[in-house]
């Protein structure tokens, strides 16, 4: 019978040969009693007979299947709720039965990745905003000092950091990447930055600033998670530049009475690394005089690649702030170089978030309104 089963087709056929065989027992019937015709009314009988098994046969085991699984395909196009087919029939409508299943499965699944999809945009738009929202929009003024900060994601969420505190007579300057992008190194930059705004209030040092900051992001981070950082303190009192490094880049110090330039190393261990930092950091000062300038930055400068695969490297980067340092301020500078990194990574993709901070000891700057309001979105 399982023959029989797997097509209408053979079942029509199976019905046709059993029609056949009822009238061949009616002619033998008749044949066999010795009467010369089969009556006319017999004949209309066994049609009649046949036609109400063919068509109950019919209505039960073709159309009010079929008109199941075509009012569920109905409601699929309209974009109606609809249900699964169980049926075990393996014909024709079993095979559009099992069909419709399987494509509404599959529309299921998608439409499950499609909401989740969704809600990952929906989380990452908040955390994206949320990260916009902290990073400073213009470079500050401050007497004494030109300060243009500029940076530009890689991605939705980035893992460069920088913002600018002021306390007292101070001017904080940081900048830091996190390990990884998304929304966990947006998290943690988040955090960080937090703690950055309170603690400058509280202690008088960029070296127990990163202290505390280290002290309290260590509660709250995986071992794999950390935030290296360069902390700039500028005090308007004393004109000293001092500074904690955290495991990030050189520090590039461009002397505008000798031409030279020279990177120097950040010292320390990254934020959230060991519970306790205060004897792997240090306070160092920079002396600044008139024109001097400093560049701070994060590897995505340096590591971004050409076509070839070459990096931009750190030397290119010194090369470039000895060149533009004679003839620019902070803005010119910070522009030209962004310039050149542009013209050597044409046509690679951005790997990396990059952030560049150029700062300059000017005299002459007094900090006033309308001084010195650059926006900090990396200029193409």
């Amino acid at each position: 019978m399982r023959f029989i089963r797997k097509s209408i087709i053979r079942k029509l056929f199976l019905n046709l040969f059993l029609f056949g065989l009822l009238i061949a027992a009616v002619v033998f019937y008749f044949h066999y009693t010795e009467q010369e015709t089969v009556p006319f009314y017999v004949l209309i009988f066994a049609l009649g007979v046949f036609l109400i098994y063919f068509l109950i046969a019919y209505w039960i085991d073709i159309v009010r299947p079929l008109r199941t699984v075509l009012k569920q395909m109905q409601l699929l196009i309209a974009g109606k709720p609809y249900k699964r087919i169980y049926t075990s029939r393996v014909d024709e409508i079993g095979i559009i039965a099992h069909f419709f299943n399987q494509v509404t499965k599959g529309l299921g699944a998608v439409s499950h990745d499609i909401k989740d999809r969704r809600r990952m945009l929906d989380e990452l738009s908040i955390a994206s905003q949320l990260q916009r929202d902290i990073l400073p929009t213009k470079s500050p003024r401050v007497k004494g000092l030109q300060v243009v900060a500029k940076t530009k994601p890689a991605t939705e969420i980035g893992g460069d950091s920088f913002n600018f505190f002021r306390s007292k007579d101070k001017l904080y300057v940081y900048i830091g990447d996190v390990t990884g992008h998304g929304v966990a190194a947006g998290l943690i930059m988040t955090m960080i930055n937090s703690l950055m705004s309170v603690f400058v209030d509280i202690y008088n040092s960029p070296y127990e600033v990163l202290v505390m900051v280290n002290k309290y992001i260590k509660r709250h981070v995986k071992k794999a998670m950390f935030m290296t950082m360069l902390l700039l303190c500028w005090d308007e009192k004393t004109q000293r530049m001092t500074y904690v490094g955290a495991g990030h880049e050189h520090i590039i110090v461009y002397r505008a009475d000798t031409g030279d330039c020279e990177a120097i190393m950040s010292g320390g261990v990254a934020i959230g690394m060991v519970p306790n930092n205060s004897k792997l950091i240090k306070e160092a000062e920079v002396k600044l005089n008139n024109g001097d300038f400093m560049v701070l930055y994060s590897d995505g400068i340096t590591e971004a690649r050409n076509e070839s695969g070459d990096m931009f490297g750190l030397e290119r980067l010194k090369n470039s702030v000895a060149e533009y340092a004679t003839r620019y301020s902070a803005d010119g500078v910070n522009h030209h170089i962004a310039m050149d990194l542009a013209a050597f990574t044409e046509g690679h993709s951005q790997d990396d978030d990059m952030t560049l901070i150029v700062v300059k000891r000017d005299d002459s700057f007094t900090g006033s309104d309308g001084e010195n309001e650059e926006e900090t979105k990396w200029e193409e």
